[in-house]
């Protein structure tokens, strides 16, 4: 009994010195790198086609042809439509008819381009020179005779009447002349109007595009405006985005546009085109266009969450994201002091498929634990280099906050 005792009592101390250790953790570890990263700004738009158009008619008239319906892809000059086209060139026939009446009665010849006219070479002038000439003549003759008491003088005025007569004709003459001239410009006039609304019964693609909707049907009649089809511009398609104030002075034209969108996988991107000159008072927003090609999948319509590309070589603090702790809506991480692990407060950004952003809490080159799980601050660690390389910290950032649709 006596010396079951004595070995009770010499194994206590040993007992309570190995409770009082705290054994010492293995961990993998890794550094916080410095890295260049991206800077966007996440906001919201929507896509529209980046031209749309309502091809109406110009003439009135019975729909006679149509080639295409909705969905349908045509090419920038594609027949479209027609108007039945009998009527316009009868009046085409009728214009160019009542212009070679016109040549006629300024003795051109009937048909022909060339309608210059020198209007004292015309027959009717000339005739009307010729007796102003003798009318000139016979009254200086007469004035002569009457001169010398051969002749009376009532006999001067007669002739002095004729001369008149004969001066206001040969002006009326060669005004008549420029009228017909006039009336010639006229009728070429009238010739290329008949001749452009015959054209005109022939509707054509103004760019390439898409049938958006058909609204006419063979055989109905329209009227002039009348619309026939909406036609939209759809490769590339218009990204309309509209951009906070507090960021749009980071937005220039020429950045670059990534976009997702809903129940799609696949990251579209485009190039910002356009800005608006100013600010939109009532929501104080900037509003910003890029084109993005539609590659056969994007419409007109679909709601689009983007990112604009501020800086693609920003540096930032980036670690494993395995050895980022969140509890609580608190950040933490644990980096080792003097074989212990220290936890310290983080503040996060944005997020890689294998690494996080630090925005603070950190320094370049701290060693960082990985998956430390339930480690407590102070207890003693024994660090293993994780060979975990932070990839992609470039390329593809997923912003973790934003406020008003801009990342922090």
């Amino acid at each position: 009994m006596l010396l079951a005792g004595c070995k009770r009592d010499g194994a206590n101390p040993a007992g309570s010195h190995l409770k009082g250790e705290q054994r010492a953790r293995p961990v993998k570890v890794a550094t916080v790198a410095q890295k260049p990263l991206e800077r966007t700004i996440t906001v919201l738009g929507s896509l529209a086609a980046l031209d749309q158009a309502t091809l109406s008619v110009k003439v009135a008239g019975r729909l006679e042809h149509i080639t295409v319906d909705i969905g349908s892809s045509v090419r920038k000059g594609d027949l479209i439509a027609r108007i039945e086209s009998r009527d316009y060139e009868l009046r085409l026939k009728q214009a160019e008819a009542l212009v070679a009446q016109a040549r006629a009665r300024l003795g051109l010849p009937v048909e022909g381009g060339n309608d210059q006219v020198e209007v004292e070479k015309t027959s009717a002038v000339k005739a009307a020179k010729a007796v102003l000439e003798e009318a000139t003549k016979n009254r200086d003759r007469v004035a002569s005779l009457v001169k010398q008491g051969v002749m009376p003088s009532s006999e001067l005025e007669t002739a002095q009447a004729t001369f008149e007569v004969a001066a206001n004709r040969h002006d009326t003459t060669i005004e008549e002349v420029r009228s017909l001239v006039a009336q010639l410009a006229q009728r070429r006039a009238e010739v290329e109007i008949a001749r452009q609304q015959l054209a005109d019964t022939a509707i054509h693609a103004p760019f390439d595009g898409a049938i958006q909707e058909r609204r006419a049907n063979l055989g109905e009649f329209l009227s002039i405006s009348a619309p026939v089809v909406t036609l939209v511009r759809v490769d590339p398609l218009r990204l309309r985005l509209e951009v906070p104030e507090r960021q749009a002075l980071s937005v220039r034209t020429g950045l670059t546009v990534r976009l997702n969108l809903e129940g799609d996988a696949n990251v579209y991107t485009g190039t910002i085109t356009r800005l608006s000159p100013a600010i939109i008072e009532q929501n104080r927003m900037l509003i910003v266009e890029a084109d993005v090609p539609s590659r056969g999948v994007l419409r007109p319509g679909l709601f689009a969450r983007a990112e604009i590309v501020t800086s693609t070589n920003d540096p930032g603090l980036v670690i494993p994201a395995a050895a980022l702790v969140s509890f609580a809506g608190l950040e933490k991480i644990f980096t080792l002091k003097d074989g212990k692990a220290v936890e310290k407060l983080v503040a996060s950004g944005r997020r890689g498929s294998d690494w996080v952003e630090l925005v603070s809490g950190a320094k370049a080159g701290e060693t960082v634990v990985l998956q430390p799980g339930n480690l407590q601050s102070g207890s003693p660690v024994i660090p293993t280099p994780a060979d975990l390389p932070v990839k992609g910290a470039a390329k593809n950032p997923t912003p973790t906050k934003s406020t008003g649709g801009g990342t922090e």
